[in-house]
């Protein structure tokens, strides 16, 4: 494969997670009322912020909630107190619990989502695009969240009571899949999975510009842009992030991509492929919006997983959705022009 990164704009790995904690044997009943467990990590490399760090560890937290645990004293460093922005050192020993989350106050809402998959432990959706995964500011009701309420009870608390369930997310404008945790066990196991890079995610993507590589592997650091605080940026001093991907096509001046995700960093398809000057087809905040499709043609098309409970390894695929075919077929067409 082609590395775009030829030049390294730094070596920042992270920890590859938490020891396991959970084996098959002794696993919960999928309704028990799971208490809090205290876990530890040995930090494998310097890492400038322990918030950064946790956040990048605890797949579903997001860093504010990282912060607030610290305050709150839930996470210790070598047996000691702790504060949000302590630098830490190799062989550092960290050890954290997270609280029972209060009840949601969200309003469940029933929604028609596509199951692919559903047991006592998980559910695989293919969302669709627009749909964002949970509340945000602007985003307080409609959200995936709200249809799983209307599912019943019994989702993991791991993620907060705004977040139940949620193990990674998708773009609110990225379409497929998505897997949700319906007790905090699942959630860890699901976790330690993304964390160690047992988990497969593949995209389909159309791409601006024919893409010359055949296959490629871009390896650049992306952290949050300073200027724009919506927007990730490739940037010294962010955090890892891997992508690889396979050109399928090549029509009207565009590239069919399948991508895949080594690291799962915020927008990391979108900043990585506009990074190499070949930007994401309709994404209006990393390259253009197009007449072909209203949103950036991206869809999580692939998701493979090994089941906590069962040991199973399991795979889904879902098609691309209408809008995206519809413009790749638009752009094949002017090609035979």
């Amino acid at each position: 494969m082609a590395d775009f990164q030829r030049r390294r704009l730094g070596d920042h790995r992270r920890g590859r997670g938490p020891p396991p904690g959970h084996g098959l044997a002794g696993w919960p009943a999928p309704a028990a009322a799971r208490v809090s467990e205290v876990e530890h990590h040995t930090v494998p490399v310097d890492a400038p912020r322990l918030d950064q760090y946790l956040a990048g560890l605890l797949s579903g937290q997001s860093r504010n909630r990282v912060q607030r645990l610290i305050a709150d004293g839930h996470v210790r460093v070598n047996d000691g107190a702790a504060r949000a922005g302590l630098r830490l050192r190799k062989g550092d020993r960290l050890s954290w619990e997270l609280p029972p989350t209060t009840p949601s106050r969200l309003q469940a809402e029933a929604m028609d989502l596509r199951v692919l998959y559903e047991d006592d432990d998980l559910v695989v959706i293919d969302k669709p695009a627009g749909l964002v995964v949970h509340p945000g500011p602007g985003h307080a009701t409609g959200t995936l969240v709200h249809g799983l309420l209307a599912r019943g009870a019994g989702w993991s608390t791991i993620g907060g009571a705004e977040r139940p369930g949620i193990v990674h997310r998708l773009d609110r404008d990225t379409s497929g899949l998505i897997v949700v945790a319906r007790n905090d066990a699942t959630h860890r196991a699901l976790t330690r999975q993304l964390q160690q890079r047992l988990m497969t995610r593949r995209y389909r993507a159309i791409a601006v510009g024919e893409v010359a590589d055949p296959a490629a592997r871009i390896e650049a650091p992306i952290g949050r842009d300073v200027k724009h605080r919506q927007r990730m940026v490739v940037v010294a001093g962010g955090r890892e992030a891997i992508t690889e991907f396979i050109r399928l096509g090549v029509a009207g001046g565009h590239s069919l991509l399948q991508v895949s995700l080594t690291t799962g960093r915020t927008h990391q398809i979108r900043v990585h492929l506009a990074f190499i000057k070949h930007p994401v087809l309709g994404d209006p905040v990393y390259g253009h919006q197009s007449p072909l499709i209203g949103r950036p043609a991206l869809h999580a098309e692939t998701l493979t997983l090994r089941h906590p409970r069962t040991g199973k390894s399991m795979t889904w695929q879902a098609a691309p959705p209408e809008d995206f075919e519809l413009a790749w077929n638009s752009l094949s067409v002017r090609t035979m022009r």
